[in-house]
C-alpha cells in the first residue's frame, strides 16, 4: 500500500480523499449556474463550478496515477478498472443508443397516418420534403476514413508500447491526435453548411434534431477522446506506462475504438440510408 504497511490481499483500500465531496460540489455549483444563466443570470458560476469540476477531474486521476506508480494497482485491481472502462463504455453505447432511436423513429414512421403533426413536418418523406441533405460520399466519407486510420494509428502506438518501442508509442499517439483534430476541423466546417437544420418551413427541424443530436454528441466525443490521447502523449513522453502496466493508455484506446464504431453506424445510417429515404412517400 502507498502508506508502506503490509497487507494480505490484493485488493486496493483508498486512502481518505476530500475529491468525492469536492466534486460533488463542484456539479452543485455547475448545475445551478447553468440554470441561472439560462435565465438570464451571468455566468459566474456555471464558470466557477466547471473550474472546480476539471480541478477535481486533473487532481483525482493525478492521485491513481500515483497510486498506480506506488504499486497499488495489483493484477486484480488492474483487472477491476477494465471492468470499470468496459461498463463506462457499455453507458455510453446506451446513451447513442437513445439518438439513433430518435432518428429512426422519425424516419421509419416519416408518413405515419396517426402521426398528423410528422407528416405535417416531414411531406410524408424522408429526408422531409424541401431538406438539403449531404452527399455521404463527400465530407463524410472522408471523416469516416480519417477516423479509421486513426484507429490503427493508435494501435500502432499500443503494439510498440508492448514491446517497449517508446518512439513507436509517441509516434503513433501524435499521428492518432492530429487525425482527431482533422476529423473535428471537418465536422465543423460541415456544420457550418448545415443550414437545413433551421428550416421550420421544409420539415429541416425534425432532421436537424436526429442529426446533430447524433452526430453533434459524437463529434463532442471525439473531442473528449482526443484531449485523453493528448494526456497520454504527454506522459508516455514523461516516461509514463510499461508494457505490463499502461491501463490509463489502454482506457483511452479502448475509448477511441469506440468512438471509431460509433460513426461507422452513424456514416451508415444517418448518411448513407438516411440521406436517400428509408420510406416511400404518401401516395
Amino acid at each position: 500500500m502507498a502508506d508502506g504497511h503490509s497487507k494480505n490481499h490484493d485488493y486496493h483500500l483508498v486512502n481518505p480523499s476530500p475529491w468525492p465531496v469536492v466534486g460533488a460540489v463542484s456539479a452543485f455549483i455547475t448545475a445551478v449556474g447553468a440554470v441561472t444563466w439560462m435565465h438570464g443570470a451571468p455566468p459566474y458560476a456555471l464558470i466557477i463550478g466547471f473550474a472546480l469540476v476539471l480541478y477535481t477531474m486533473f487532481m483525482w486521476w493525478a492521485d491513481v496515477i500515483k497510486e498506480a506508480n506506488a504499486g497499488d494497482h495489483t493484477q486484480v485491481v488492474a483487472l477491476h478498472l477494465r471492468y470499470g472502462m468496459l461498463m463506462f463504455i457499455a453507458s455510453e453505447v446506451m446513451f447513442f443508443v437513445a439518438w439513433f432511436w430518435a432518428f429512426f423513429d422519425a424516419s421509419l414512421f416519416a408518413g405515419e397516418a396517426k402521426l398528423a403533426s410528422r407528416v405535417l413536418a416531414t411531406g410524408g418523406i424522408w429526408p422531409p420534403k424541401g431538406t438539403t441533405v449531404f452527399d455521404a460520399f463527400h465530407l463524410p466519407l472522408l471523416n469516416t476514413l480519417i477516423l479509421l486510420t486513426s484507429g490503427t494509428t493508435v494501435t500502432w502506438a499500443h503494439h510498440a508500447l508492448l514491446h517497449g518501442d517508446r518512439k513507436g508509442l509517441e509516434r503513433g499517439l501524435a499521428l492518432t491526435i492530429v487525425l482527431g483534430l482533422i476529423f473535428t476541423c471537418v465536422q465543423a466546417y460541415e456544420y457550418s453548411h448545415a443550414m437545413f437544420a433551421f428550416s421550420n418551413a421544409s420539415g429541416g427541424n425534425i432532421y436537424g434534431s436526429t442529426f446533430f443530436m447524433a452526430t453533434g454528441f459524437h463529434g463532442f466525443h471525439v473531442i473528449i477522446g482526443t484531449i485523453f490521447l493528448i494526456v497520454c502523449w504527454f506522459r508516455a513522453r514523461a516516461g509514463a506506462f510499461t508494457p505490463t502496466q499502461h491501463f490509463g493508455f489502454e482506457a483511452a484506446a479502448w475509448y477511441w475504438h469506440f468512438v471509431d464504431v460509433v460513426w461507422l453506424f452513424l456514416f451508415v445510417c444517418i448518411y448513407v440510408w438516411g440521406n436517400h429515404g428509408g420510406v416511400m412517400p404518401l401516395e
